[in-house]
């Protein structure tokens, strides 16, 4: 896949992280977001939204980021659309099962809000 990277839907349930990755994905990397503060209501939005790419958060109230990627895995033309995961909970076997669901990556919290970008990037060109 050779698509550049645009749209990204973010579920992200902390607004001071929230604000930071907003800023650190629109304002420094250039691209274009969609922000939900829950799994569910970024199941909501996908279909609409068409995103190249999600970047959700694991742990959130309602729907938590993994079962949120795999009910939109469900729905017609979202069953390629790859995810990264951002967690604080990055032991060895816990990457290795977000991996298993299907994530293309799982970026470490706290992140770098200046290298945020970048590294989102880097993720999708190993696709």
């Amino acid at each position: 896949m050779n698509k550049p990277l645009d749209r990204i839907l973010y579920a992200e349930d902390e607004p001071d992280i929230q604000e930071v990755a907003v800023l650190a994905l629109e304002t420094v990397g250039g691209f274009n977001l969609k922000v939900c503060n829950t799994g569910k209501e970024a199941l909501e939005a996908v279909a609409e939204y068409m995103p190249d790419l999600l970047l959700f958060d694991v742990m959130m109230p309602e729907m938590d980021g993994p079962t949120a990627f795999q009910e939109i895995r469900k729905i017609a033309g979202m069953e390629s659309v790859p995810v990264i995961f951002m967690t604080a909970k990055v032991q060895p076997q816990e990457i290795a099962h977000y991996k298993e669901l299907g994530a293309l990556d799982v970026i470490p919290k706290p992140f770098d809000p200046m290298s945020l970008a970048d590294a989102v990037r880097e993720s999708w060109n190993k696709q």
